[in-house]
């Protein structure tokens, strides 16, 4: 379990503060009628926290490597 925290702290702390923000941005800018992601706090924070947890992914450079098995189709 440890070890997983520590692999994913940047994803964690992405999803904390996208909560937190989200839930500013619906304090702040929420809307009170037709709105579906803004419209109420638990939405805006969830939504918000997703997006949070995303982000670190776009900078996060895995090495992946594959093994070329040769088949013998005879």
């Amino acid at each position: 379990m440890k070890n997983w925290l520590i692999r994913q702290k940047w994803t964690l702390l992405g999803a904390f503060l996208g909560a937190v923000l989200g839930y500013l941005y619906w304090l702040f800018y929420g809307c009170l009628n037709g709105c579906s992601i803004t419209g109420s706090a638990l939405n805006s924070t969830l939504y918000f926290m997703v997006l949070g947890a995303l982000f670190p992914g776009l900078f996060r450079s895995e090495k992946r490597v594959t093994k070329n098995i040769e088949v013998d189709r005879s």
